[in-house]
């Protein structure tokens, strides 16, 4: 059995700095905070946007 996968506190940063950097219109440090995020992270960020019913594109599209 597989345990599910985490949010690491490194990638919830990088998501924080990813939004406010989208909130003040900084596409480049932006793009590089989404970069920075660990694959176990993106899987953990996709399966909590689904239960949700929406993906990152759509949650992203609403911020800006």
């Amino acid at each position: 059995m597989c345990a599910e996968p985490r949010i690491s506190l490194m990638a919830a940063g990088e998501l924080r700095d990813l939004l406010t950097a989208l909130e003040r219109g900084q596409g480049p440090t932006a793009i590089a905070a989404l970069m920075a995020i660990d694959a176990e992270s993106w899987h953990a960020i996709e399966q909590r946007l689904a239960a949700i019913g929406t993906d990152l594109r759509a949650a992203l599209h609403h911020l800006v």
